[in-house]
């Protein structure tokens, strides 16, 4: 595919990937594994912390991979549903945000990626249907 749209959306997804296994590790997960909540609360949300981790970088190996190979159909149809998903994600932050009355970043970054992901498809002259 060869698209730099895509390959800037899989790098921001590599970085959000480090960042969050880093920084999220010191912020969040160190504090919470020190917190007052249940076992099983700790565990539950200590599961899900490190699902996004795990999808996080294979999602970043899929972008990148898709973003410097050669162009094909299937590249992009593989890829859409991800730029959807992407833009979707950011939703519960920005709503969260709003509900607590704080900034939560993160949906500047997934949507950034999944915007570009789908800028790039739309830019590429493969038609998907």
């Amino acid at each position: 595919m060869k698209n730099t749209y895509i390959k800037i959306a899989g790098i921001i997804n590599f970085i959000t990937a480090l960042v969050h296994l880093v920084a999220g590790q010191i912020d969040l997960v160190n504090p919470l594994k020190s917190s007052n909540l249940g076992l099983q609360q700790k565990a539950e949300w200590l599961g899900v912390w490190h699902l996004v981790t795990i999808f996080l970088f294979y999602t970043s190996y899929v972008i990148i991979k898709a973003g410097f190979s050669k162009s094909n159909k299937l590249n992009l149809q593989l890829l859409k549903p991800l730029g959807i998903l992407y833009v979707l994600v950011g939703i519960p932050f920005i709503l969260s945000s709003g509900y607590f009355t704080v900034f939560a970043p993160q949906w500047v970054l997934l949507m950034t990626i999944g915007i570009l992901i789908l800028f790039g498809i739309r830019k590429s002259k493969i038609k998907l249907e």
